[in-house]
């Protein structure tokens, strides 16, 4: 391996009453691929922001082509060749891809209006596009964009910087297993180009597929690294968390009861053609596995009554429903975990005990009046349930790491004691920690008889922890499998629409 040409050297990062980072060393160089994982709150974040030159270290110093620094600007950062490709999508709706991924530095057109070069802007931004299989155009609006090809965009904008080093934050959390397939073999060309690369993933996985290095961080400390013959699953979790985890799949506490809710040739507006009947029984996890695409996330919004149904029924307990609306599946106990937590599942701005109660803000209500109280005493009693870390119920939700936000989310349906809960991407961009408790919940919830819809892209995850499973492709349910019968290569079979015998 060639010399480093930028060193972390005893980094340490204090805030007021904590210690983000400890004495923390990572050395990078040429055509190298690091993995740096740890659980939320490691310090992965801190570190990442002390190189993009967005944090100054409290100590240590920052060696860049042999000479030290005590701390990057961001300008220093980007002109020195690093460049980030952030898990929190940083793009702007209202303009089209090509001007995001070169926004601020758009060629211009001489004379004195001094206009962007829109043609040879979108000639700029097509070979990255084309490198990274992306389906869509440089004149495609950012805002009819799916989250996976948004993502896909944020990695075209840090390769149009011409990087010595890039950053990659969970960058295959929104991807499909065909398009994670195509990062990582971009990956290895620009590791071929002499381009460093720091792989930030949950997904241990394709640490293991794709680095040559693991450095691995626990409460602000480096607490070990592995070299490439070293890289094995569980050795990468017993550095992060401390301890072995034990098997994913706990098996359910009894078999599954009764159908709680029937789908009867239902379509959704994204398949009008396309129809799925489906059965959910009582204390069951089922899950819902195929590529993005697929429309299981738009089967989700209908059951929840976000989107219209084009067709079909649906059957609860027995008795035919109508779900027009959010509030009609809220009031029959049908509840949504979304995809994207913080555009659909929270507010932000507001506190923990304010999201708890929302969905039911009456019960809190006294002649019409919120009880402050009240709200304080249940969130209080689901966070303490549930473990989310916090210091109180008043801290804003925004404040909170993405695994005890999923939590926040699932609070506030545990308060309404909910008959089925539509889990859509549950651990989404959670640490392995997190993800765990996560599952544990859910297992707890089966076994209290409530009927879990599972949607997961993550195939370790979905034949892990479903007691059943099905598989769509393209708005159609390809194949349901038992548990005895899971595998990837089946479940990748039915996802893009050969038929299992």
């Amino acid at each position: 391996m060639a010399e480093p040409f930028l060193e972390l050297i005893g980094i340490g990062k204090a805030y007021p009453g904590v210690q983000a980072l400890a004495d923390v060393s990572l050395a990078v160089s040429a055509g190298e691929v690091v993995g740096l994982i740890g659980e939320n709150g490691a310090g992965k974040s801190t570190l990442m922001k002390v190189l993009g030159g967005v944090v100054a270290p409290s100590s240590g110093v920052i060696r860049l082509d042999g000479q030290d620094r005590p701390s990057l600007t961001v300008k220093d950062a980007i002109a020195a060749g690093i460049a980030f490709v952030h898990q929190e999508l940083n793009l702007f709706d209202n303009l089209d891809a090509a001007a995001n991924v070169f926004i601020g530095r758009e060629p211009r057109i001489g004379g004195p209006l001094n206009l962007i070069d829109r043609r040879k802007l979108r000639a700029s931004v097509r070979p990255l596009l084309e490198r990274l299989g992306c389906d869509f155009k440089p004149e495609t609006p950012v805002i009819d964009l799916s989250i996976a090809q948004r993502q896909q965009l944020e990695i075209a904008k840090a390769l149009s910087l011409g990087a010595r080093v890039v950053i990659m934050d969970e960058p295959t959390s929104s991807l499909t297993i065909s398009e994670t397939n195509r990062l990582l073999d971009i990956i290895g060309d620009l590791k071929a180009s002499g381009v460093a690369i720091i792989f930030i993933s949950h997904r241990l996985n394709e640490i293991e597929q794709c680095v040559d290095r693991v450095v691995v961080l626990r409460d602000g400390r480096l607490v070990g690294a592995l070299d490439r013959v070293a890289i094995r699953h569980d050795a990468m979790i017993r550095l992060m968390i401390g301890r072995d985890l034990k098997e994913l799949y706990t098996p359910p506490a009894a078999p599954p009861g009764e159908s709680v809710l029937e789908l009867v040739a239902l379509k959704t507006s994204a398949y009008p053609e396309r129809s799925v009947s489906l059965s959910l029984r009582r204390g069951e996890i089922l899950g819902l596995a195929g590529l993005i695409g697929a429309g299981r996330t738009e089967l989700a919004r209908a059951l929840f009554g976000i989107d219209r149904l084009a067709g079909g029924g649906i059957v609860l307990a027995g008795q035919p429903i109508v779900i027009a609306n959010p509030r009609d599946a809220i009031d029959r106990g049908i509840y949504l975990i979304p995809e994207d937590r913080k555009q659909s599942g929270l507010i932000l701005e507001h506190s923990i005990a304010s999201n708890i109660s929302l969905p039911d803000l009456m019960s809190y209500a006294s002649f019409a009046l919120i009880s402050g109280s009240r709200e304080d005493r249940n969130a209080t009693a689901q966070c303490k349930a549930l473990r989310i870390k916090t210091r109180d119920v008043a801290t804003l939700v925004g404040a909170l790491s993405g695994g005890n936000q999923q939590k926040v989310v699932l609070a506030k349906w545990l308060s309404m004691r909910p008959r089925v809960l539509i889990f859509d991407e549950p651990t989404r961009g959670v640490d392995v920690g997190a993800k765990t408790e996560i599952y544990e919940l859910m297992r707890a919830l089966a076994d209290k008889g409530v009927a879990i819809l599972m949607i997961s892209s993550d195939l370790e995850e979905v034949i892990g922890v479903s007691d059943r499973m099905a598989v769509m492709h393209e708005g159609a349910i390809a194949g349901i499998l038992e548990r005895d019968s899971f595998s990837e290569e089946t479940i990748m079979q039915l996802a893009v629409g050969h038929s299992i015998h």
